[in-house]
């Protein structure tokens, strides 16, 4: 079968019932989706199918419909998106081990939610946790994102 991964296009030759993830990760060799729970309960595997935000983890690799893109392919080689600077502006991760799946899970938000309110940013982001604990610093990371894809 074939995937559109991050603009590349890969064959692959799995189960039908593989995890998307694990194609990823195994298959194709990508290690910002990360393995948390298992249960999609956590975010950490998050990725994009068509723009949504998906738990990697709990989709089958035949159920994918579209261009994926993960935390690699959500920016450029050259600039990053508006996400992952903000993240950055504002020191959000500790361990980092959750924060791609945050990125994609905030970018999604703001591909369809332009000027979130704390109460949009803390329901789209509440399937996302965080062990470290920095949901402050993740919205106010949000928040500047929000502003900079406004040109504000």
């Amino acid at each position: 079968m074939q995937l559109t991964v991050n603009g590349t296009v890969h064959d692959v030759d799995v189960e039908d019932d593989m995890p998307l993830l694990w194609v990823l990760r195994d298959e194709i060799g990508l290690n910002g989706p990360k393995y948390g729970c298992g249960v999609a309960a956590c975010g950490a595997c998050t990725v994009h199918i068509n723009g949504v935000a998906v738990r990697s983890c709990q989709t089958f690799v035949s159920d994918v419909d579209g261009p994926v893109t993960t935390i690699e392919g959500l920016g450029t080689p050259d600039e990053m998106h508006a996400v992952q600077a903000a993240w950055l502006e504002h020191q959000v991760a500790q361990c980092g081990y959750c924060q791609g799946g945050q990125m994609m899970q905030a970018a999604e938000l703001l591909s369809h939610t332009p000027e979130p309110s704390d109460v949009d940013i803390d329901e789209a982001m509440s399937g996302n946790l965080c062990r470290c604990g920095t949901y402050p610093r993740i919205r106010a990371a949000v928040k500047t994102a929000a502003k900079t894809l406004q040109g504000t």
